[in-house]
């Protein structure tokens, strides 16, 4: 696909696809949805095994990748429900097959686990030290580190990936591999390249990502390249042909970035398609507001951005993002080293479970696993780790009652938005003074099901609706269980059916209490202006 590097402009996307991609498309997402009207196997399980009030809200993010392919059913078994693929790692065959499982899974055994591709960026400094396996730096050893291409490792050398990536560095400056696995002084500049002495002993990996440090203070430059590569537009296109539901989008600058694929989507009728922005930079941080009002949701990647931030700043800086996030209704997942020793052992340390649970406690909508599932040799157990560890904290916070202290913030302009604003946050206080079993909430594209999960209520929310495509975006949101099923404008109707549906599956029993949300998109009548809403408690007979 073509790109302009200079300008970073969008690629000629006012050509149509081919009809045989578009088609194929087509017959993917027509065919990424399990048994209509069936709440998933794993949100069964956990309703029949542990009632209502046991259902784990916060989401789990798996990637994908050689270690967990074989293990897939298990991970979603065990409470995956976003698959994460990293395009940055592997290739076309891998990506496709390891998509075609998740979609077995959710056609044939009852799961519904979305799709998420991970753009690589344009991924400043990353050098690579040629051979497969890490490679350690020993103290006052030299290193040169050169934009050089070479197809075989050299000793003592590290080969950058942009030409320019000295320009500005003096020498006496610090340079920072991943975020302190090792550090070096600048002790002479060659041309562009570098010649380094190790200060700070550690561990060299392949794709190790590097910054530099003056006086303590990051050195910010701008090379002015695009955030989307033009490898990036090849990898979201091939994530639109195998039918992703969610595109992580790295190395987010500011808005710009999120409406420029918006359009690019939206063009295409793709709107479905939800963007989340990663923040993993400083240049991100300064724009946070806007990137986060312009995208569908957000990624906390803490490993690149404490490359870039002072690791003492990370955990506020993670729960500053949270907050906003759930300030202006957007699911925010935190990635990125949570169970990281896992990797290796199968076993995490106990400050990992803290962690964790910290995110938890924050109320984030999803926590994430990254090395620990893609190359982990355990990827199964630090899954059930998070499960566990997820489910514990949310007991605790609902036995002390912490969704009390969470602020309300008035998101809505218009009055019609106001009305559903208010209507959600007053739903969710009845749900919890009256302690009712569930809440369910008919919606059409899951806008009601999100302003309810903002609020964090203590029982559960069934999202009922009629587009597959709202199922799987509802799959990040805190506390919603997402069902498809044909709706009418009868609240009564629709009322019936799924508690039909669901006595049928063993699911409600007689005398559970429900508080239910209509959606005013589906019992409004054609034309009409006014906004009609309603809350009723009703009992299961």
């Amino acid at each position: 696909m073509a790109t302009s590097a200079a300008t970073g402009s969008l690629p000629s996307y006012l050509v149509p696809p081919s009809a045989s991609r578009r088609r194929r498309a087509h017959r993917i997402r027509a065919s990424t949805t399990s048994v209509e009207g069936a709440m998933d196997v794993v949100s069964e399980a956990e309703l029949r095994e542990k009632g209502f009030m046991g259902m784990r809200k916060t989401k789990l993010v798996c990637t994908v990748g050689p270690a967990c392919l074989d293990a897939l059913p298990a991970l979603a078994r065990g409470g995956m429900g976003v698959a994460r693929v990293n395009l940055c790692h592997g290739g076309r065959d891998w990506h496709r097959a390891a998509m075609t499982e998740v979609r077995r899974l959710n056609e044939e055994e009852g799961f519904c686990v979305s799709l998420m591709v991970d753009t690589e960026g344009s991924q400043l400094l990353v050098a690579d030290h040629g051979g497969a396996a890490s490679v350690k730096a020993e103290d006052f050893s030299e290193w040169l580190f050169t934009s050089k291409k070479t197809d075989k490792a050299h000793p003592f050398t590290m080969h950058v990936n942009f030409d320019k990536f000295s320009e500005g560095i003096l020498v006496g400056d610090e340079l920072v591999v991943d975020g302190g696995m090792s550090t070096f002084e600048v002790t002479e500049k060659i041309g562009n390249d570098l010649r380094c002495k190790c200060t700070d002993p550690g561990l060299l990996l392949p794709r190790a990502k590097l910054s530099f440090w003056r006086d303590r203070k990051l050195i910010e430059r701008n090379f002015g390249l695009p955030t989307l590569s033009a490898k990036d537009w090849a990898d979201i296109e091939f994530g639109i042909t195998e039918g992703v539901d969610c595109i992580a989008l790295s190395f987010v600058k500011d808005a710009n970035d999120i409406k420029d694929l918006k359009t690019y989507l939206s063009r295409r009728s793709l709107e479905h398609i939800k963007i989340f922005a990663k923040i993993e930079s400083l240049e991100a941080l300064k724009n946070l507001k806007e990137i986060i009002e312009a995208s569908d949701g957000v990624m906390v990647a803490r490993g690149d951005l404490g490359v870039q931030v002072p690791l003492e700043q990370i955990p506020a800086i993670q729960e500053a993002i949270v907050e906003l996030c759930r300030n202006l209704n957007k699911p925010v997942i935190v990635a990125s080293q949570l169970l990281e020793s896992m990797v290796e052992y199968p076993t995490p340390t106990r400050a990992e479970v803290a962690d964790v649970s910290e995110a938890v406690r924050q109320y984030a909508d999803a926590i994430m696993l990254s090395a620990e599932s893609a190359v982990g040799a355990f990827p199964e157990k630090a899954l059930s780790v998070l499960r566990a560890a997820s489910e514990r904290m949310e007991s605790w916070s609902r036995e002390e009652n912490m969704q009390r202290f969470l602020p309300q913030h008035q998101l809505a302009i218009s009055l019609p938005d106001r009305i559903s604003e208010q209507i959600c946050t007053s739903a969710v206080e009845m749900a919890n003074n009256l302690a009712v079993d569930a809440i369910f909430v008919y919606t059409k594209h899951g806008h009601m099901a999100s302003l309810l999960s903002r609020n964090r209520p203590n029982p559960p929310i069934f999202a009922f609706t009629d587009n597959a495509s709202s199922r799987k975006s509802m799959n990040l949101y805190w506390g919603v269980i997402p069902l498809q099923l044909p709706l009418s404008n009868s609240i009564d109707d629709n009322f019936n059916n799924t508690i039909r549906l669901m006595k049928s599956k063993g699911s409600v029993k007689p005398g559970d209490s429900v508080l239910i949300v209509a959606d005013s998109d589906l019992n409004q009548p054609c034309g009409a202006t006014s906004v009609y809403q309603s809350i009723q408690v009703r009992l299961v007979d």
